[in-house]
């Protein structure tokens, strides 16, 4: 029994949740769908076929689009639009927005995937300059 147990919540903190056991998988998804569900460079999702979810509060702010003829699926707090883990049922998967956590986690992204549909202004990033805060 692995009893890790990892905490997240949205951004204003309407929903909350726990989530017990490990993650398997984590991944950058640079896909078309990705982009535009982060409106960024990527996705990065965490996985489990063993974690389960407990909604500690906000259940009710949750709300999950399907996009229609694919396996995209996406959950978020219908008051401030946070990504929110999803259970896929049909695959029996727990998929968890990384960003979504406060707790520390134990695992290091594995994959960029689908690198070859990233963006093209996505090219090089670890070249242009790091800022600690806010411009100017």
């Amino acid at each position: 029994m692995d009893d890790t147990l990892t905490h997240g919540q949205c951004l204003c903190g309407a929903v909350t949740f726990c989530i017990s056991g490990a993650f398997e998988n984590f991944f950058l998804c640079h896909c078309a769908r990705c982009r535009k569900n982060s409106g960024s460079a990527h996705s990065a999702n965490l996985f489990s076929t063993k974690a389960t979810i407990n909604w500690v509060s906000g259940a009710r702010n949750i709300k999950t689009f399907r996009l229609g003829g694919s396996r995209h699926i996406k959950s978020f707090c219908t008051d401030c639009g946070s990504a929110l883990p999803v259970f896929q049922g049909d695959l029996g998967l727990l998929v968890v927005p990384a960003g979504s956590l406060d707790s520390k986690i134990n695992i290091r992204p594995a994959a960029h995937i689908c690198f070859s549909s990233r963006a093209d202004w996505d090219n090089d990033l670890a070249s242009i300059a790091r800022m600690d805060g806010l411009p100017g």
